[in-house]
């Protein structure tokens, strides 16, 4: 058995043998690009301390790492498609890895931020190379399995970052959670190296570099405005970022739809169950990222648990993703998929629904529902829409297909964070200003305490401390006048430290309930847009839709299964300039296909195109 896998899948005639274990390196690679966002959440009080912090940079260290992810996807998973699919994934392992190293090293808020942003384009190259990898190895028939372990991973990877980071902080320092990702990296180079099989497009064509540039541009835009503005304030770079964004992507879909092989047919999102696919990851990424993003602070800084504690305690989330993913495994075949994604984003609305009812009075055991439904609704949803997703991508254009996808799941985590969290800090603020209304407490030390629930606390500590010190002076004074007064003054700072401590910890717990609940709406009208979007089932062994719910014709990707329309697509690279001219979405008659998207010629007169419906069906 040789040591490296160097046979590509693309000329294997029969699936596989170790795809199994290939996927496991996949999900390894997922997992650690995953836990590298949530990982710093628990990190970030430590690292705020050692390198001294402003919310600002604060922001910035955890958001560096999101904008190059988001905006180079599409034109790294294109640049995986023609040359190496395994190839980006191994070097996407080496910057990230190398990103981490460096991170673990600086010692300053600017080293860190460029070190997370390092790692942001190994994420890029990473993430959509674990798709692609994995709709290129597996059948087709055993694809919406191995998408259901992937979808679990990156479930696991939500509550297993703070697990892990905890561990990690209980003897060591924040640089800790760079380097643990490390010896993982090297493993998954590994892996890849000897378990994973070459991949790449079976005809490459030039890539649509203007178009990718584009996407750049406009993606990095619109996440660099929805973290600006929300933050910092709708400034000048904010709004900018808001102009270059909109200019972008006008410019981007005019430029595609002219293009003859665009980075991505934007033609794909007027096909209904491609465009709720999409629409169902970013809402729902944008609900579990914006209650992730709250409830970790409400379980550290208002129920005092620590690192691990607060690891821990993330664990029922994770447990029933797991269990969510086997149900939409067995239920999404038999009632469709439109049925098992409505009924997760229901969930993951009423697990929202239910955090409504948090209030100063709440402990951890009032999380345990939500968090568990959460989960449920995770495992339930994402899966059949990752897999519809993919299924309308022909062979060659995989690596792009993982990156919509997962551009649609960055984009709505950054939403999240920023809606929702821009939501928090203004019910915060606004309940704080109330509860300590009356109080004396000085204007600075009350804005200072509006900045976030920690500075808030940070606050009420500070006048514990003065309260102590007043104390401990009362009881070295001779004089018994002065003595008593030191200790009245005592008696009052520390009541104000006390009378604080409750105002913040109900603000902040008034303030998840509220955010929770524009949580729950934002997903309860997204659920019932996606259902609306989401076609009926169709045939139980094909997945071809009706012309009605589609708008395309059968067989053209947008179904559960499309190996006829990415047979054909392949098969259309080495036919005729008509036939390619229908492949790229003109009119198919002078290929007489007549099928739209990607399938420009019939499968029977091109011996390439039967060679890939072989691979396509094995």
């Amino acid at each position: 058995m040789r040591l490296v896998m160097n046979e590509p899948v693309e000329r294997m005639d029969r699936p596989y043998a170790r795809r199994w274990w290939a996927l496991l390196v996949l999900c390894l690679s997922l997992l650690i690009i995953v836990m590298a966002n949530t990982a710093l959440t628990v990190a970030a009080p430590d690292m705020t301390q050692d390198l001294g912090l402003s919310s600002a940079d604060l922001q910035w260290v955890i958001d560096g790492y999101t904008v190059p992810y988001a905006a180079l996807m599409l034109l790294l998973g294109a640049i995986g498609d023609k040359y190496s699919r395994r190839g980006a994934l191994v070097l996407g392992l080496v910057v990230f890895g190398g990103g981490a190293v460096a991170g673990s090293l600086v010692d300053s808020s600017t080293g860190v931020i460029a070190a997370r942003a390092v790692m942001g384009v190994g994420a890029a190259l990473i993430m959509p190379a674990t798709l692609s990898l994995l709709a290129a190895t597996f059948p087709r028939a055993e694809r919406a399995k191995a998408i259901v372990l992937w979808t679990a991973t990156a479930g696991l990877a939500i509550a297993a970052g703070p697990l892990v980071a905890g561990a990690l902080l209980e003897h060591h320092g924040w640089s800790s959670t760079f380097l643990i990702n490390v010896p993982i990296a090297v493993l998954a180079i590994v892996g890849a190296l000897v378990l994973v099989p070459p991949s790449s497009a079976a005809h490459r064509h030039r890539i649509d570099y203007v178009g990718g540039l584009l996407s750049v541009v406009w993606i990095g835009s619109l996440v660099y405005m929805i973290i600006e503005g929300p933050h910092f304030g709708w400034g000048v770079k904010a709004v900018s970022a808001a102009v270059v964004a909109g200019a972008g992507l006008l410019l981007f879909v005019l430029w595609e739809l002219r293009h003859p092989r665009p980075v991505v047919d934007v033609r794909r999102f007027a096909q209904r169950r491609f465009a709720g696919s999409n629409l169902a990851v970013a809402l729902f990424f944008l609900a579990v990222f914006g209650a992730f993003y709250y409830l970790t602070q409400h379980l550290q800084f208002v129920l005092g648990y620590d690192a691990l504690d607060t690891g821990v305690r993330m664990l029922p989330l994770a447990g029933a993703v797991f269990v969510g993913s086997a149900l939409t495994g067995y239920l999404t075949p038999r009632v469709g998929m439109r049925i098992t994604v409505t009924a997760g984003m229901v969930g993951g609305t009423a697990a929202l629904a239910l955090l409504t009812r948090v209030d100063a009075a709440s402990s951890y055991g009032d999380f345990v529902v939500p968090l568990v439904i959460l989960g449920l609704a995770i495992g339930l949803a994402l899966s059949p829409c990752t897999d519809a997703i993919m299924g309308a991508f022909p062979e060659a254009e995989l690596g792009v297909g993982g990156a919509v996808n997962d551009t649609s799941l960055e984009l709505g985590g950054s939403l999240g964070i920023a809606i929702l969290g821009s939501v928090l800090a203004g019910s915060y603020s606004s309940h704080l200003t109330d509860a300590t209304a009356g109080s004396k407490l000085p204007a600075d030390a009350l804005s200072t305490a509006q900045d976030s629930v920690g500075a808030g606390y940070a606050v009420a500590q500070g006048i514990g401390d003065k309260a102590r010190q007043l104390g401990e002076q009362a009881a070295h004074t001779t004089d018994a006048g002065q003595a008593a007064q030191l200790k009245a003054q005592a008696g009052q700072l520390a009541d104000g430290a006390r009378q604080m401590t409750d105002a913040v910890g109900s603000s902040f717990s008034d303030a998840v309930a509220h955010t929770s609940l524009v949580g729950a709406l934002i997903l309860g009208v997204g659920t019932v847009l996606v259902a609306v979007l989401l076609p009926r089932k169709g045939h139980p062994k094909t997945g071809s839709e009706t012309d009605a719910e589609t708008g395309s014709e059968p067989g053209t990707g947008s179904g559960e299964h499309a190996e006829a329309g990415m047979a054909a697509e392949n098969g259309a690279d080495s036919a005729a300039p008509a036939e390619a001219e229908a492949e790229d979405g003109a009119s198919a008659g002078a290929a007489g296909a007549g099928v739209e998207d990607g399938a420009g010629v019939d499968v029977a007169e091109s011996p390439d195109a039967s060679a890939s419906a072989a691979r396509a069906g094995r």
